[in-house]
């Protein structure tokens, strides 16, 4: 398999990008080993799939060709195949479920592609894709169940041990298995001592739990916001190379995930989707832990985050971190009560960006209203002062958390 993914990196060279992997001072310093990081979020099309689908379109005969592609995917894996297709001049159609983020639709479509939404899920969405295939004729082009796809996504572990040969080990996201198959076989054939773990996400266990049954076992209902690994079944071609060359896989949350989200964005100024924060996720999480370990690389496995999810996910960021406030006061329903509690908060050094006004709530008493107001706070201190203002002069009010 090395040899493939040798072969690979030459196929890709003048495409993929050589993303860079560089030391992470505010990991190190949260850990006991130093981090790096590989940012596949800054590769061509936003993420590490474009490796995979342009070896495998690269090994494709001339026929085949002629033929055009289909493609199943959450989105990453079908940006990589409409850009491929596009840089062969071959046709492609990409099957999408329908939730999938304006931001991965608009990206496959700019690439040339005919997009089709179809499925609550990639499950859906890939049996369609299936159908395409068989009734028209064309190459289906798997996201991980395929060779050529797996050796593709094996080189970033090249470049890893090029620019660091000195790794202990790396952490690498988990969904369908792709990923973690080719760069776990590439690493362990050149360092075997490398350790290799995946980190899936809780609310899309499929693989993760077959690999720690070392066999296929029922899928589950898939839910998290990292939609790049949300994957119902697990695979028997990736869950058997995990088997003989991955070491341990990990499971993160949603508050993790979205967590480490914030983290990439504020601390590292890197735009980093769900899937491709879950390595950081578990680290920020105290997941993987160990003395031995000196060097660890971790996987962003992609950028390609909906701007609407990372507005939730800031905006909740801040409340956590005390940097927002949410407040319903009750107020006299008179002129110049809103004009008075402006000028107390204004007393306490709250910035008041948000404010609404209801007088007509069946819990109200008549004469009051209740006042919603957004602060931005300076952290938990600053947040009790504010309280301690509001009851020394006798406001009742409501902390929404």
């Amino acid at each position: 398999m090395l040899e493939k993914i040798e072969q690979a990196r030459k196929r890709i060279k003048n495409v993929a990008v050589w993303t860079p992997f560089s030391h992470s001072v505010f990991l190190s310093e949260t850990n006991t080993f130093e981090v790096y990081l590989k940012k596949e979020n800054l590769q061509l099309t936003g993420a590490f799939k474009l490796r995979g689908a342009f070896n495998k379109i690269a090994t494709l005969n001339e026929n085949e060709r002629k033929k055009g592609v289909v493609a199943a995917s959450a989105g990453n894996h079908a940006q990589g195949v409409a850009y491929s297709a596009r840089y062969f001049g071959i046709s492609s159609i990409i099957v999408m479920p329908e939730n999938t983020p304006l931001t991965k639709i608009s990206g496959v479509k700019s690439y040339g592609s005919t997009v089709v939404l179809y499925g609550a899920n990639y499950d859906e969405a890939y049996e369609y894709a299936i159908n395409i295939a068989k009734e028209d004729n064309l190459v289906f082009v798997h996201p991980f169940e395929d060779i050529e796809v797996i050796a593709g996504q094996g080189t970033i572990a090249l470049e890893m041990l090029d620019d660091i040969p000195d790794l202990d080990a790396v952490v690498i996201p988990v969904g369908g298995g792709g990923l973690i198959s080719g760069m776990a076989e590439a690493f362990k054939a050149i360092k075997p001592d490398i350790k290799v773990i995946g980190v899936s996400a809780l609310g899309a266990p499929s693989l993760k739990n077959s690999f720690d049954a070392k066999k296929i076992v029922s899928p589950v209902d898939v839910k998290t916001i990292a939609d790049g690994i949300a994957v119902r079944n697990a695979s028997n071609i990736t869950l058997a190379h995990m088997i003989d060359f991955v070491d341990e896989v990990i499971t993160v949350d949603d508050e993790e995930i979205a967590s480490a989200i914030l983290l990439l964005l504020e601390k590292q100024k890197l735009v980093v989707e769900g899937a491709g924060a879950v390595g950081v996720a578990a680290l920020m999480h105290g997941k993987i832990e160990s003395d031995i370990f000196k060097k660890v690389g971790v996987v962003l496995s992609g950028g390609n985050i909906d701007v609407t999810m990372l507005s939730v996910i800031i905006e909740k960021g801040l409340m956590k971190s005390s940097r927002k406030m949410k407040l319903i006061v009750t107020l006299i329903d008179k002129p110049g009560s809103l004009t008075t509690i402006s000028k107390l908060l204004a007393s306490a050094h709250a910035n008041i960006v948000h404010i609404g006004y209801d007088r007509t709530s069946t819990t109200l008493e008549y004469g009051d209203a209740h006042v919603t107001i957004h602060l931005e706070t300076k952290g938990i201190e600053h947040q009790n002062e504010i309280s301690s203002v509001l009851l020394e002069n006798g406001y009742v009010y409501k902390q929404v958390t």
